[in-house]
């Protein structure tokens, strides 16, 4: 079957690739526009005179609108389309980064914070929408991967450019500056993106490529769950617990790393911004090569594919645990080192997780399931930034910050092993039956 497939693959077209290039390319623009604030921390703490604690808060009001939004998203994707949504969402971000720049206070900045959130609501769900259109399941992996290697590269490209204009023109240009990337990519994303249904350039091949591969047919659609049964099945339950300390983690560094070099170790401005762009290469490569790559290569070679994930997801939350190394650092290299194990482990276990809820979830339940865990992941997303404010003020220093989420990252290994356990369908009475592609 695998040899089958790479040689019909081998004669079609790529245009689809062409789209899963064009959404991971948004995905690094606006997170672009998520990391400007770490990069301009510590002169909007001076400009305003605010302290760390309403930092923190300032940096969670992107995931308060973000998160409240994520469950009507669906629904109006639904209603109105990619293209539609998208390119609404694309400048309701741009606008958020203008007035960012042109904020007069604390209270004027957390408002256009707010705005950002609700403009990159719809990123990932459209995203998800569109490579489930334009690729079939055994595409999915590496696209999702791209779009997940994109938010990581984003810190890594965007920390060290953005910390450099910062410091040469001031902190209001580089939202300004990414203000601009975004509108440039709007223009993009209106030129390029399609549907498949609607798209001219795409050949007669990989049109019928796209039509037996990426639709799964059933003969028995299968019985929807209630949304009361889904909160008591444990596995529901420990991939949210994982979700949400992965998220935790990821947003505690994407807020608060350049800071943590800056305060703890005592490293310049400019070799913060550097030292931060590391880790977020090292995520960048694990989650394209481990998570989007050899995950599909070991399970296409025969091995047992619940094994072949659980040990990514495990393996990879496990090398999390990094951050204790990271507390006890005094150095900017070992930081960094430790760091890098951290995130890059992280970064190699996120497009398995997100491949979880449609591999032990009924059919009719998958959007569910996802939601829920992603419900837990951005309730990290809004409390990470908070909680590190809080504990950075009392103890003036990060080690405490760090432990804190290794606690959590510990608990998620427990809830991917005791609770999600064999990654496969929980539900015995959704029965559906797949026809496989006809030739």
């Amino acid at each position: 079957m695998p040899s089958r497939l790479r040689a019909d693959t081998s004669s079609v077209p790529g245009r689809r690739w062409r789209i899963a290039w064009l959404l991971g390319l948004g995905v690094l623009v606006n997170f672009f526009d998520r990391v400007n604030l770490s990069v301009s921390q510590a002169s909007i703490e001076a400009g305003f005179h605010i302290s760390v604690v309403a930092f923190g808060y300032l940096a969670s009001a992107y995931a308060l609108t973000y998160a409240v939004l994520q469950l009507p998203i669906g629904v109006i994707l639904d209603r109105f389309g990619i293209r539609r949504v998208g390119w609404v969402s694309i400048l309701l971000w741009s606008v958020a980064s203008f007035a960012s720049a042109l904020s007069m206070g604390y209270g004027s900045l957390f408002a256009a914070r707010l705005l950002l959130g609700v403009g990159e609501a719809p990123t990932f769900p459209a995203n998800a929408k569109a490579i489930g259109l334009w690729f079939p399941q055994e595409e999915r992996s590496l696209a999702t991967a791209l779009n997940d290697g994109a938010a990581k590269f984003a810190s890594a490209l965007g920390v060290p450019l953005l910390g450099a204009l910062l410091l040469e023109v001031g902190w209001r240009w580089s939202f300004a500056a990414t203000g601009l990337a975004s509108l440039a990519y709007l223009a993009v994303f209106l030129g390029v993106y399609r549907d498949p249904d609607r798209d001219g350039g795409l050949s007669a091949a990989e049109r019928s490529y796209l039509s037996c591969g990426a639709l799964e047919k059933q003969e028995l659609e299968p019985l929807k769950l209630g949304f009361s049964r889904l909160l008591g099945e444990r596995k529901v339950l420990g991939l949210a617990l994982g979700f949400g300390a992965y998220n935790y983690t990821f947003y505690l560094l994407l807020w608060w790393l350049p800071g943590y070099f800056a305060s703890a170790l005592g490293v310049d401005a400019l070799h913060s911004f550097l030292f931060t762009g590391v880790p977020w290469l090292v995520a960048t490569a694990t989650d394209l090569a481990v998570g989007g790559w050899l995950v599909d290569a070991l399970i296409e070679r025969g091995l047992d594919a619940s094994r072949v994930r659980m040990t990514v997801l495990v393996v990879g939350t496990g090398c999390g645990l990094g951050l204790l190394g990271a507390a006890r650092a005094h150095t900017a290299f070992a930081a960094v080192a430790w760091v890098s194990l951290a995130i890059g482990g992280l970064s190699a276990a996120a497009p398995v997780g997100w491949s979880v809820p449609s591999l032990i979830a009924p059919r009719a339940n998958v959007g569910a399931v996802g939601g829920i865990a992603n419900f837990a992941s951005q309730v990290s997303a809004i409390s990470a930034p908070i909680v590190t404010g809080y504990v950075v003020a009392a103890t003036h220093s990060f080690a405490w910050a760090f432990v804190v989420a290794s606690v959590y990252l510990a608990a998620g290994i427990v809830g991917y092993l005791f609770l999600l356990g064999r990654i496969e369908p929980f539900a015995s009475d959704s029965i559906s039956v797949s026809i496989a592609p006809a030739g």
